[in-house]
């Protein structure tokens, strides 16, 4: 009984949740991490950046893929955009969202 006891443990300790993790750590969620869309059809949407697979960024646009999975079950988000310089100041966003995504949340340690 022990010996099971004592294999257990290991698989507790890993098993932990990421929010769990976070507290401790004081870091910021980069698992939940959500980016405003524009407004579409009077609804606002955000995509969690913790689950996006790649950006592509034109001159027309800027198409992120999020939340793919198997059988093709992902998802794409487009943001129209006017020039270039546009597409880039929108990817420029997407970073900063994301980096105050990993900052040390308040209370927690630097």
């Amino acid at each position: 009984m022990k010996r099971l006891a004592l294999l257990a443990l290991p698989v507790a300790l890993f098993a932990a949740p990421a929010a769990a993790q976070d507290a401790a750590t004081g870091l910021g969620s980069t698992a939940f991490c959500p980016f405003a869309l524009p407004p579409e059809n009077g609804t606002q949407r955000s995509i969690n950046l913790g689950i996006v697979q790649y950006i592509d960024v034109r001159a027309d646009e800027v198409k992120i893929a999020f939340g793919g999975g198997n059988l093709g079950s992902g998802h794409e988000a487009r943001i129209p955009v006017k020039s270039r310089d546009e597409a880039d100041a929108v990817l420029a966003r997407l970073r900063q969202t994301a980096a105050r995504c990993a900052q040390p949340t308040s209370g927690g340690k630097p």
